[in-house]
């Protein structure tokens, strides 16, 4: 019954799909998605997602994590590596590593972490202009 819909479903319509650890919940291993993520409860372990992931006020992860995007309101302890944007928000907790294509941080946030940025470079041209 139910999977027949899953089936009818395109990549696209997979990949909006949003998981989600609610409050309360502590899993401990190792997860590999496509879609988003929303963590409310606790993950020890690893997440890897090419979707965006958002950590809750009172969710928490310890760990590793990769993801296309993350917002960050909760606590994130271990190593973090987000392609696009790391947004942590003023109730953030972060330590670690962290390696991030662009990051934004709001004042209040707890950064205390190791930040590699990696982000498109731009070519610096030396030209010499004729006289």
């Amino acid at each position: 019954m139910f999977s027949e819909k899953k089936k009818g479903m395109s990549g696209k319509e997979m990949f909006n799909e949003q998981n989600k650890i609610a409050a309360g919940t502590q899993i401990t291993g190792d997860i590999t998605a496509k879609g988003a993520f929303r963590i409310e409860g606790f993950l020890k372990g690893s997440l890897m997602t090419t979707g965006k992931v958002v950590i809750s006020k009172n969710g928490s992860i310890e760990g590793t994590l990769e993801c296309e995007n993350a917002d960050i309101e909760g606590n994130f302890n271990g190593k973090l590596t987000v392609s696009g944007v790391l947004s942590l928000k003023s109730s953030a907790i972060v330590d670690g590593e962290v390696v991030a294509g662009k990051l934004a941080v709001e004042p209040g946030a707890n950064f205390n972490a190791t930040c590699q940025m990696r982000g498109t470079m731009k070519s610096v041209k030396n030209e010499k202009q004729s006289a």
